[in-house]
């Protein structure tokens, strides 16, 4: 089956010592991963190895043979072409975390539109925006509309926060948020990427931080915390 689509690099995975193994998000048949040979042999390696940096949008034909094993592209280009994503070094450790975060969290082959086209809207975002401090925090509980845990916020005003059913509680159970977690995630919550991004202090984007892994971990089976948690929070100290 020939494919024509958009598709987000997830991650790549160097094979053997001349071909790559690419994940990649597609906007038409949802997580796929990918075969490219030769990537680092040929003269134009470098431009290649350029198409799948951490969460480029990409332009691709491929063919598909749907039997669970890795497909194989066709033909490949630069659907968006990033201006400051790579080369900021705020911005590419970002994009770099939430790679690998979006790696532990999508895992199915099923098209899901809306959570492409909300990723890629966001991408371009950061791509123009230099005040980001808080752009990763508002991306990944948005990321939850789409993967089916967003927050109730029906009871938004109730003091504290539990993790698992994802509800605003009077009371304070084992797997609650304290109140001020509760009252920190409030504020994340309201927040859009136009909106200050001084609102956190650096150990309130940190706590903040922490409580999105932790709620990514009570909702997605086999979760694991990213490796690329720790350069983060140095970029961001």
């Amino acid at each position: 089956m020939q494919v024509k689509t958009k598709a987000i690099v997830i991650s790549s995975l160097k094979f053997q010592e001349k071909s790559l193994i690419v994940k990649c998000f597609t906007l038409s048949h949802g997580l796929k991963s990918y075969f490219v040979r030769d990537a680092f042999s040929s003269r134009k390696a470098n431009q290649k190895i350029a198409y799948f940096q951490p969460l480029t949008i990409i332009e691709i034909e491929a063919v598909h043979k749907n039997k669970g094993t890795l497909e194989n592209f066709k033909e490949i280009k630069i659907a968006s072409a990033f201006h400051s994503i790579h080369s900021d070094i705020y911005k590419s450790t970002i994009v770099m975390f939430i790679s690998e975060m979006l790696h532990h969290s999508i895992h199915e082959e099923e098209t899901n539109e809306a959570l492409f086209n909300f990723l890629e809207a966001a991408l371009n975002w950061l791509d123009n925006h230099d005040e980001i401090a808080n752009f990763h925090l508002i991306l990944l509980l948005e990321t939850t509309k789409y993967l089916g845990f967003y927050p109730d916020t029906s009871d938004i005003d109730m003091p504290f926060f539990e993790m698992n059913e994802g509800i605003f509680t009077p009371f304070h159970a084992i797997s609650s948020l304290t109140e001020h977690e509760s009252n920190l995630f409030k504020k994340l919550i309201d927040l859009k990427f136009d909106n200050n991004q001084k609102i956190f202090h650096v150990i309130e984007r940190q706590i903040v931080l922490r409580i999105l892994i932790d709620y990514y971990s009570f909702h997605l089976d086999g979760f694991k915390k990213p490796k690329s948690l720790d350069v983060l929070k140095e970029v961001f100290s």
